[in-house]
């Protein structure tokens, strides 16, 4: 009978060969944060993502994934910092969670995935297993945590000491019996860093994230409006939210990937807010095409792209947010009427007032009729974004 940690060291070794930084393993039990994850949706923090409240028993006990599921592989990739990978040095460019610059890291981990599924299936013959990236009932930061993989930071994310906490995670359910490795110990101690930093107070105590309130939510799966209470807290993110972790000592010195997979392609990186807001569907399809920034769809990030040019108010957005009001889509025109009211000023004003005369929908020009009043009574900060 094959010994159960040396076969686990062996699919370690493969899952990098497959191209992942690191890999663990997990014994599959039922979860220890079960209660806790049914607290939080009875509170209804999980927001409008109702998909979070099905399957919930499955969420809770793996195994129920898998027939004879005993293991989990579960792997990681590191998607920040990359080597040689600078940030973006235009000024007007969209400010996007860093794992999203990059192609779609569902397909490329879960291609890797089974084909290691398949690599282990054909070395021990009767063995099934199915991969998971981010899209099955499945509790993976858990899993990641029992494998060793990191432990939960006070912001909700996995942490690690030396690979901070910028990395992707994928799981691997196995029918093998395989040696788990042993968890990490608390990194945060007494630091509140990213509590303090989080811009509408989305961690409303440690290890809790309240999705009501967080940037990452509202910039990616809500649809439709954005509640005015909390558009100038979204501050200039288009997708996503790094803030906590940017703040996180552990990410200062973080160790490299070197996934080319995961680097902003020149073609995105092209794009500044003003072409995102007004971006048409033709080139939205062209430029979008296998990235992750596709789940907030074309006018979830054109109304997030007039979302963040009015919290920068540069005046310098005033034409394409004009052009924006021509846009078919009445959540585009109603954001981009929200931003010139913030940027303020004669111009902005004089583009919502010709606007409401020819708007036929009444809530997009009860809008932009806020918006021009709004305008005479908002500074603008000229010459570079605020």
């Amino acid at each position: 009978m094959s010994d159960p940690q040396a076969v686990a060291e062996q699919m370690k070794s493969w899952a990098v060969e497959a191209g992942f930084d690191r890999a663990g393993v997990a014994r599959l039990e039922p979860s220890a944060h079960g209660e806790a994850l049914r607290r939080w949706v009875a509170r209804g923090e999980h927001a409008s993502m109702v998909w979070i409240e099905r399957r919930l028993a499955e969420r809770e006990d793996p195994r129920c994934l898998l027939p004879g599921a005993r293991s989990a592989l579960v792997v990681a990739l590191q998607y920040w910092p990359l080597e040689d990978c600078p940030e973006p040095d235009n000024d007007l460019w969209p400010r996007v969670a860093r794992y999203a610059r990059g192609q779609d890291y569902h397909d490329v981990m879960v291609k890797r995935l089974r084909a290691l599924s398949e690599r282990i299936e054909a070395a021990y013959p009767g063995t099934s297993g199915r991969a998971y990236v981010d899209t099955g009932p499945i509790l993976e930061r858990e899993l990641a945590a029992r494998a060793g993989l990191g432990t939960f930071g006070k912001n909700a994310n996995l942490l690690h000491r030396q690979w901070g906490s910028y990395f992707l995670l994928g799981e691997l359910l196995l029918t093998l019996d395989l040696a788990p490795d042993p968890p990490i110990a608390d990194l945060c101690g007494r630091c509140t860093r990213c509590l303090d930093a989080c811009p509408t107070d989305a961690l409303r105590e440690p290890y809790r994230l309240d999705s009501n309130r967080c940037i990452s939510y509202w910039t990616i799966e809500h649809r439709g409006d954005v509640p005015e209470t909390m558009r100038a807290g979204l501050e200039d993110w288009v997708f996503g939210c790094d803030v906590c972790q940017e703040v996180c000592p552990y990410n200062r010195k973080s160790l490299p990937g070197s996934e080319p997979s995961l680097r902003l392609p020149e073609a995105r990186g092209a794009l500044d807010l003003a072409a995102l807001v007004t971006i048409d569907r033709d080139t939205y399809v062209e430029r979008f095409r296998g990235s992750p920034m596709k789940r907030a769809k074309q006018h979830g990030l054109q109304r997030n792209a007039a979302i963040a040019m009015g919290n920068r108010r540069d005046p310098r957005y005033v034409p394409a947010l004009a052009t924006a009001l021509e846009d078919a889509s009445a959540v585009v025109r109603k954001h981009a009427a929200w931003a010139l009211g913030r940027i303020g000023g004669a111009d902005a004003a004089r583009v919502l007032e010709d606007a409401a005369g020819r708007e036929e929908e009444a809530d997009v020009r009860a809008e932009l009729l806020a918006a021009r009043a709004m305008s005479t009574t908002e500074s603008t900060v000229g010459g570079e974004p605020a």
